[in-house]
């Protein structure tokens, strides 16, 4: 059975895209089958990470959502050559960035339980071994529909006082819900700080595993998303804790 792993924060700018993506094409790399499915469908954009600066309108998530074709008709096959070597697949499910698609998802909504029905059919037909979904931040039906079906749930945050409040609301919830397993990532912690206590100290405040402190780093703002950071830099030791969190990720 595939693991569903929600990526998620509370708050925006957390590079929660970046890190799904890196962690979902570093598991592919091991020779896995994973989906990345982008849900956070009012602000999409991790499709620039893939390599896909347009998406045709009538290929993305929220075509399936509306009923006009089938999940597996939006799934791309983006693997990059490191993963195909490596005999992985990675296939993205992207959402419209039409600002007419946008505008319409916003004003008519959709039916969300389509979400569940599609993430079974996708397993299913893609012989999947990882689902990785890139969620909208923040609280709403389609979020608490996803924490629902998740096996896992990586809660993404910053070292800044209101990514904590918040992150509070989402563990409680999460746990409310009884989702299986509950990680967390710390983004973005300056270069002079204790990796390790950054650690301590939060497992301490949420009771939950801290797998990753990644630290905030000049190539990944130079980079500007244009790229997957954990190929471009494949030594770097920012790629070295993606592969650690994905070691976490992959240990049931």
């Amino acid at each position: 059975m595939a693991e569903v792993v929600l990526v998620h924060s509370f708050r925006g700018g957390t590079g929660k895209s970046n890190t799904t993506a890196n962690l979902a094409t570093t598991i592919a790399r091991t020779g896995k089958r994973v989906a990345v499915i982008d849900t956070d469908i009012q602000s999409p954009g991790i499709h620039v990470l893939f390599g896909m600066e347009q998406v045709d309108s009538q290929t993305t998530l929220n075509q399936y959502l509306w009923g006009n074709c089938s999940v597996e008709e939006v799934a791309h096959d983006v693997s990059p050559d490191e993963v195909k070597q490596n005999g992985g697949k990675v296939f993205l499910l992207p959402s419209s960035s039409d600002a007419g698609d946008i505008t319409r998802i916003l004003h008519e909504g959709y039916d969300v339980r389509l979400l569940k029905k599609g993430f079974a059919s996708l397993i299913k037909t893609l012989t999947l071994d990882y689902v990785f979904v890139d969620s909208h931040p923040g609280l709403n039906e389609e979020t608490l529909l996803c924490i629902a079906v998740a096996n896992t749930l990586i809660v993404i945050l910053r070292p800044d006082r209101q990514d904590f409040q918040g992150t509070a609301v989402m563990v409680d919830l999460a746990q409310k819900l009884k989702v299986p397993r509950i990680l967390m990532v710390v983004n973005r912690v300056m270069q002079n700080s204790d990796p390790e206590m950054v650690r301590q100290q939060l497992e301490a405040k949420y009771e939950v595993p801290v797998v990753g402190v990644l630290p905030n780093c000049d190539e990944m703002m130079q980079l500007a998303s244009s790229d997957l950071f954990s190929l471009r830099y494949p030594d770097h030791s920012l790629t070295q804790i993606y592969h650690q969190v994905a070691d976490k990720v992959m240990t049931t």
